[in-house]
């Protein structure tokens, strides 16, 4: 290669050329076609709309959201806040909203930590671990979710009665009505102190960043636990304290032919969500397994020779690596587990699908039920995208 210096004016980049209008500049082609086709898609959406409106106008079918103010007279077994069917449309819309993001919240999480236990069981090695965890992932991920959903639920349908319930453990009981757990007589203190948790892991994640800024500054270490410690227990303590430290169990006790008290999930939920979740774990294994088989070995082979524990090695090493190969793909699962809660209507739980077309069979407002159920789901899985995007950027790989 020669030593010569290299002249800097070969360097910069080409004049750019003036845009003549002519048919033989391939930018005048350029927006030109592109003008073209962006006009005959608007003409296509505008008949379209136009088309349908007139439609609508010849079978007099009232368009509109005015309906979402009129009394809804829907009754709807569970929800998050209060409602009766003398509430609006809109209400029970949002209840609907509401008992979506319960099952997609949920199965995310759970699903989440199910599929990485079994992803990291199917590479044990321990034998019989790691063909229980394979056969799992091949029958669940075989056989269709419909199918799964209404297996769950017709178990749970041929369970016995309130008074012959399973009682697997004090306070617990499985019935056809569904699940019953104790739980925590909610009041204001600890809605308070939930608040002051949250405000602790901001001010947590704020000092582990400072920290890590600072240690690259000077060389010293210092140590987040005990910040970790004081504001994510010692803060949400002393609010709780603040406020009468309350802490009353309400737990379930049979009241004649059914229960009273405490947490209940009804039989549609907790089918739902176990079908959900089970299903959607078996594919999110795969996932944590190829991410963990996409580290290079010799990572493992240099930790070992450190003298690190398996466990460790994998916590520190492997999995931070394997992340930026299992966060792309996991999107997709968690958009797939939103948008499949949507089969809650062959199973009869209320969701923001089955409350919607009730909505539109009872009102005819048949466009505007569609585009609602479209733009709840449009707006949940474009969030989560972004979420998960933001996060993939964080933990990406940085070249210097």
């Amino acid at each position: 290669m020669s030593q010569t210096t290299m002249d800097p004016r070969l360097l910069r980049a080409p004049p750019k050329r003036k845009l003549r209008l002519s048919w033989a500049d391939e930018r005048v082609r350029g927006i030109v076609w592109q003008v073209l086709v962006v006009g005959v898609v608007g003409a296509i959406a505008y008949w379209l709309w136009s088309n349908t409106v007139h439609n609508l106008e010849v079978r007099r079918i009232a368009t509109g959201f005015g309906f979402l103010d009129r009394e809804a007279g829907l009754p709807i077994g569970e929800s998050l806040i209060p409602y009766s069917p003398t509430d609006t449309y809109l209400r029970a819309l949002t209840v609907g909203l509401l008992n979506t993001l319960k099952v997609a919240v949920v199965g995310i999480v759970l699903a989440t930590v199910l599929g990485t236990l079994v992803g990291i069981a199917r590479l044990s090695r321990n034998w019989l671990l790691s063909k229980i965890a394979g056969v799992y992932v091949e029958v669940i991920r075989d056989l269709p979710l419909l199918l799964q959903l209404l297996f769950w639920y017709a178990i749970l349908q041929a369970l016995p009665g309130p008074r012959q319930s399973l009682n697997p453990v004090e306070g617990v009981f499985l019935s056809n009505r569904g699940l019953k757990l104790p739980w925590l007589e909610w009041q204001d203190a600890h809605t308070y102190a939930l608040l002051a948790f949250v405000a602790g892991a901001v001010g947590t994640w704020l000092w582990a960043r400072r920290a890590t800024a600072l240690f690259l500054q000077d060389g010293k270490p210092r140590p987040v636990w005990p910040a970790a410690l004081g504001l994510l227990v010692g803060l949400p303590l002393a609010v709780w304290a603040a406020f009468g430290a309350p802490w009353t169990v309400d737990w379930p006790a049979l009241r004649g032919f059914n229960f009273r008290g405490g947490l209940t999930m009804t039989p549609e939920y907790f089918a739902l969500l176990l079908g959900l979740v089970l299903y959607t774990a078996g594919f999110i294994a795969e996932i944590v397994r190829a991410g963990i088989l996409a580290v290079p070995k010799g990572q493992w082979e240099a930790a070992q020779a450190l003298g690190l524990r398996p466990g460790a090695v994998l916590k520190r090493i492997v999995l931070p690596q394997a992340l930026r190969v299992i966060i792309p793909p996991m999107t997709s699962q968690y958009l797939n587990i939103t948008k499949n809660s949507s089969l809650a209507v062959a199973i009869g739980y209320q969701d923001i699908v089955s409350i919607a077309n009730t909505t539109l069979n009872q009102t005819g407002q048949a466009i505007e039920g569609i585009a609602i159920i479209m733009l709840v789901y449009l707006t949940i899985s474009l969030s989560i995208s972004l979420f998960m995007n933001w996060y993939n950027a964080r933990i990406a790989l940085v070249e210097r």
